[in-house]
């Protein structure tokens, strides 16, 4: 779901899975994120001031960057994030996540992201992809048949990745997202 606000898009779906469980994946820094397409986080210590980083599983490109704005578990996380790929400035990204009857309600808000970019676009689109292959994951135990495909299309054209992605340019240090 998209709220009507440009500056603002939030995406929510309920996970029928312990409150724990949700935040525990959420914030995995040691293993392929499939609902982050297939990214591994690389986070020394996640905490505010924290710069982190999405990488593929052989640690060669990195596809997005950014700083660890607020971390209070197990209900909230938000970073800044800027895709290596793309000239256009950092936006925030921010996850909660609410226990009610019917399981966790899990709220993927994106904002201040620049409007007109090729950011923008990106964004939209993952919101509900991160928000479906979470819940579908949590819920079956493996990533659904989209997500799957998806991963695969990712794994078969790595070889285009740009050369502004290599992970060798992206070293965690404080302030990478203003780079």
């Amino acid at each position: 779901m998209n709220s009507p606000d440009s500056k603002k898009r939030i995406y929510k779906v309920v996970i029928d899975a312990p409150l724990e469980t949700v935040w525990a994946q959420l914030v995995k820094t040691d293993e392929v994120l499939p609902f982050f397409f297939g990214s591994v986080c690389d986070c020394d210590e996640m905490k505010p001031g924290q710069p982190f980083a999405m990488r593929s599983p052989n640690g060669k490109y990195t596809s997005v960057v950014g700083e660890v704005l607020e971390f209070t578990p197990p209900y909230r996380y938000a970073h800044s994030f800027k895709f290596t790929a793309y000239d256009d400035e950092p936006c925030t990204v921010s996850y909660d996540l609410k226990q009610t009857d019917s399981g966790v309600e899990f709220t993927l808000i994106t904002e201040n992201v620049p409007e007109g970019t090729r950011t923008e676009k990106s964004m939209d689109q993952g919101g509900t992809f991160i928000v479906e292959a979470l819940k579908s994951l949590l819920e079956s135990g493996r990533p659904n048949f989209k997500t799957r495909m998806i991963l695969t299309m990712i794994s078969l054209t790595t070889v285009f990745t740009p050369s502004k992605c290599n992970s060798t340019l992206w070293p965690l240090k404080k302030g990478i997202a203003d780079v």
